[in-house]
């Protein structure tokens, strides 16, 4: 991992690596779809006026530093107009983008990413099971942040990992409402001084979150406002490729630093929970085809109630009714429709087994075939 300058007219991609620079320029510079997924975490335009302190009298560490601060909102749409449309040039025809934003300017993006094109999938509210009170108690505690989904344009095949997220939630499936907390204690990460390396820092489970669920590895991750880090060290830690943007010297070396010491997880343990449909199609002849059932062989249904029998072209006969493992299943059910790999079952020495553990074998032997 290596910090570089921008250059422009660069072909390859300069993956693992830090840029300096502007995010606009240096994206311009960068090949056009060329990259897997954009996560960024923009400039808020917070529009604080004066400190803020805690009842005690003690001074907030607010968001005040100068690359948050505009001189209008013309100004803002204007600079979110230019990187969302360099940011768009980047993506594969099938890659996706995440914003995340406060009130003060998630709907501004989303409104430009409207206007250019990209389709929105979802919006995410990260709820923060620890908020930063609202210590003049005029307003709302702001316990939320939103983050906004979207493929590059409608139709495209982005990546959705639906079972790996059903998979982290005990598998119920994924909701838009995600309760993780702020940054604090040892995952804050600090400078020389000791004080935050950054205001914003984000926690490593909401990345973590995104890119198993909307990523794969190998993939390319591009976060063209990368501060500390957190987007490239937990893209190391998965497996994926990565690509920060950073103008600010002292973040980048805060960065550096904290992605040289991450390790990457082994290739076993980066695998995650994919959907049955994911799954190499196995028909229901090839069974017949390798001998692994017979025809004139007796199915039986899970029920016990109806039975059916093999014939030589992987369909099946029971009773009145000829077809295919589902047809016959949903017909003698009086049912729309019929899973028929997990309703029949073979008998072998007495016992029922179970039809599908003759597709999950031919199905293990494919993955173990060479390429």
């Amino acid at each position: 991992m290596k910090t570089m300058t921008k250059a422009k007219g660069a072909s390859a991609l300069p993956i693992n690596s830090i840029l300096s620079g502007d995010c606009i320029e240096v994206m311009n510079s960068l090949p056009e779809n060329s990259v897997d997924l954009i996560f960024a975490d923009p400039p808020y335009n917070l529009q604080l006026k004066g400190e803020l302190h805690r009842p005690d009298n003690s001074k907030v560490d607010a968001v005040d530093d100068e690359w948050d601060q505009f001189s209008s909102f013309a100004a803002y749409d204007k600079f979110t107009r230019a990187w969302l449309k360099a940011a768009r040039r980047l993506l594969k025809p099938n890659g996706a983008i995440w914003v995340i934003g406060s009130y003060h300017n998630v709907f501004r993006m989303g409104a430009e990413l409207q206007n250019q094109g990209f389709w929105i999938l979802n919006d995410v509210v990260w709820r923060k099971s620890n908020p930063m009170p609202n210590f003049r108690g005029k307003r709302f505690t702001n316990a939320h942040e939103t983050m906004i989904w979207a493929s590059k344009s409608e139709g495209a095949k982005y990546t959705f990992n639906y079972e790996a997220l059903k998979s982290l939630n005990e598998g119920v499936q994924m909701r838009s409402d995600w309760v993780l907390p702020i940054c604090t204690g040892h995952e804050r990460l600090k400078d020389e001084n000791g004080d935050k390396a950054h205001p914003t820092q984000k926690p490593e489970s909401l990345l973590h979150r995104v890119l198993v669920g909307a990523t794969n590895p190998g993939d390319v991750v591009l976060d063209p406002f990368f501060g500390t880090g957190t987007t490239g060290a937990v893209a190391k830690m998965l497996g994926r490729e990565f690509i920060g943007i950073e103008r600010e010297a002292a973040y980048r070396k805060v960065a550096e630093k904290r992605i040289a010491n991450v390790r990457k997880f082994d290739r076993e343990a980066l695998q995650v929970s994919t959907s049955k449909r994911a799954e190499p199609r196995v028909p229901f002849g090839q069974l017949v085809e390798r001998g692994m059932l017979r025809p004139g062989e007796e199915l039986y249904s899970l029920n016990g109630r109806y039975k059916a029998k093999v014939r030589a072209d992987g369909t099946l006969i029971g009773g009145d009714i000829k077809g295919s493992i589902h047809q016959v299943g949903a017909h003698l059910e009086g049912a729309p429709s019929c899973n028929g790999w997990t309703y029949w079952s073979y008998k072998r020495e007495g016992k029922k087994v179970p039809i599908d553990l003759l597709r999950q074998q031919i199905r293990a032997e494919m993955a173990t075939r060479p390429n």
